[in-house]
């Protein structure tokens, strides 16, 4: 049977912020000011005075730090001053997150978002072939499914596990992993409403039936532990706008190193994989081809074709070096309360909890019939930001959060 859309969600719209932030006011700020502990850090934020923002899963606001970092990049971009090299931010950024991850810095390819990213996994599988398989699963990303449904167009056979419970069993995934499958992909945190894939799990399923496994890291990264190694992961991607807390335009792809060129090749060829050497000027060496080169061998040789945007590489070498300084899991273990507190509250303001009893992500979502249309103008007008669409209500929680915010859309959706 053919699971739509509708029935694979349960309903669930897409996502929509109910309340638009307000201006962000010019700041200079050093990152060496910067406050780690304890939390709530909302002085390193400029959330305006007055509103409750719990939608970091949607938009992270960018640290003062990262933004006062992209300004003064601006500046010595315009003055035409001299300025640190792209090659060594890149190489700063790719070695922060490869920590954070526990990868090895030639593993880390920058990307443009977390499409680009598997969409060069895919193609480099070679993908589709008329012979193997994808598998993935009705809670991974819209644009995800909308690819691989695409591809399903010019041959790929896609199998699909849906949801049951508002989870991804591991027993439906397993019906539908064979000899034949190629790759598994899927969100390690949904989207929708914070589920949580046991990447270990998954991993030892697919592998053990040659298959590999590409997962979603863009609401994981950064507010949730991940260990690559630990969970035996082949590839993953995330944006930086998110919970990296930088800019639009630059993200990561991340492909395990024994996997380069035996199993996933190339697809885009540019100068940025290469060592290159002219031989055009008559002092050069001759040679038949007015270059030559050799090919990089570690993950920038294989998905990084050109130039990337550097300045949202110096926000993310400013907030990548911000989060390791308050930790992945104190992050997490701090936004935990307030997450309880909502889904014991809700229920009694008539939502239905969405997100699987034991979810410790950033986001938790409930269902109400006409959500939106009841609540929307509410919450706008008490300045609480969420994201609510349809019938589903989706809050998340940051390092700059308290317990108060939590209870600020607590009486905005009680009046």
């Amino acid at each position: 049977m053919t699971l739509s859309r509708r029935e694979l969600l349960a309903g669930l719209g897409g996502v929509g912020l109910t309340a638009a932030l307000g201006p962000v006011p010019p700041t200079s700020f050093a990152v060496s000011s910067l406050t780690t502990a304890p939390l709530p850090a909302r002085a390193d934020f400029t959330i305006p005075d007055g509103q409750t923002y719990l939608n970091s899963a949607f938009i992270h606001p960018m640290p003062r730090a990262a933004a006062e970092a992209a300004r003064h990049y601006l500046e010595q971009r315009a003055l035409k001053e001299e300025r640190r090299s792209g090659d060594s931010i890149a190489a700063e950024i790719k070695g922060e997150f490869a920590r954070l991850i526990n990868a090895k810095p030639t593993e880390i390819s920058l990307v443009q978002n977390t499409s680009t990213g598997e969409n060069l996994v895919v193609r480099g599988l070679g993908l589709p072939d008329g012979k193997r398989n994808v598998v993935t699963d009705g809670l991974h990303f819209d644009g995800s499914l909308v690819m691989y449904g695409e591809l399903r167009k010019h041959g790929l056979d896609v199998r699909l596990a849906p949801m049951h419970d508002w989870r991804i069993r591991l027993e439906d995934l397993d019906a539908r992993i064979d000899r034949n499958t190629r790759l598994v992909a899927l969100s390690m945190v949904s989207m929708y409403n914070g589920w949580q894939h046991d990447l270990k799990a998954v991993c030892d399923l697919a592998h053990a039936r040659g298959a590999c496994v590409y997962a979603d890291l863009i609401q994981a990264a950064d507010n949730t532990p991940i260990d690559v190694r630990a969970t035996g992961l082949d590839f993953g991607a995330c944006s930086s706008f998110k919970w990296l807390m930088g800019d639009f335009g630059l993200g990561f792809l991340y492909v395990k190193e024994e996997l380069l060129e035996r199993v996933v090749q190339r697809t885009l060829i540019g100068y940025q994989q290469a060592d290159t050497e002219d031989h055009s000027l008559p002092e050069e060496p001759p040679a038949e081809w007015p270059v030559s080169w050799t090919m990089h061998p570690e993950a920038t040789g294989h998905f990084e074709a050109g130039t990337f945007s550097q300045s949202a590489a110096v926000c993310l070498s400013a907030s990548l070096a911000y989060i390791q300084r308050i930790g992945v899991s104190t992050i997490e273990a701090y936004r935990q309360p307030m997450l309880l507190r909502l889904r014991r509250e809700m229920p009694r303001l008539g939502f239905e909890p969405i997100t699987p009893e034991g979810t410790t992500s950033a986001r938790i979502a409930f269902h109400r019939k006409g959500a939106e249309q009841e609540f929307s103008a509410r919450l706008q007008q008490a300045r609480v930001n969420i994201s609510l669409s349809g019938g589903r209500l989706r809050v998340s929680a940051s390092a700059f959060n308290t317990m108060g915010d939590v209870e600020q859309l607590l009486e905005a959706i009680s009046r």
